[in-house]
């Protein structure tokens, strides 16, 4: 899937809008660490930020959909200056409510996911990826799949991919 991005996505790269974001396990490694009074830390990819100015200079919308109910989430994205829905119940609801007020269509959306809880979303939208070390359930799910995984740096890949490919539009492996 990834040995040399073909023009066949490259061009479904070329007729994205929004980019959507699953948090745990895409912006993070999927761990968590729980102190003794129940608070959570979690790790993120310092670089994500500027992969994510980047693609809004390219005119890509990013924005996280998380189901997670944690302060973390609210508060990378305060950090990131990114849209944040989080909380949701229902991802893929979420996703076409989110579209639909935006005016966005479901097939100009990439989705980045790396779970079974993203499956719906991945099939949902016009450009679907996973992160290198996403659940084997979802991978058949994706046209692309990151070389990276989640947490280290593999949103930082993502936003390159399309600001490299909204900017010249060449090959690249």
């Amino acid at each position: 899937m990834n040995s040399l991005f073909s023009d066949e996505l490259a061009q479904l790269a070329r007729g994205i809008r929004l980019v959507v974001f699953d948090f745990d396990g895409v912006f993070t490694d999927n761990a968590v660490y729980v102190f003794q009074d129940g608070r959570e830390v979690v790790r993120c990819y310092r670089g994500d930020g500027i992969g994510l100015r980047a693609l809004e200079r390219v005119g890509l919308t990013p924005l996280i959909l998380s189901t997670e109910v944690n302060p973390v989430v609210r508060a990378r994205a305060e950090k990131l200056r990114v849209r944040c829905v989080h909380g949701v119940d229902d991802k893929l609801r979420a996703l076409q409510n989110i579209a639909a007020e935006m005016d966005v269509p479901l097939a100009q959306c990439a989705y980045v996911g790396n779970d079974v809880n993203d499956a719906d979303c991945l099939r949902a939208v016009g450009f679907p990826i996973v992160v290198q070390d996403a659940h084997p359930d979802v991978i058949p799910l994706a046209r692309y799949q990151t070389k990276t995984r989640g947490g280290y740096g593999a949103v930082r890949e993502v936003c390159d991919m399309f600001v490299e490919i909204l900017k010249s539009g060449k090959r690249f492996s």
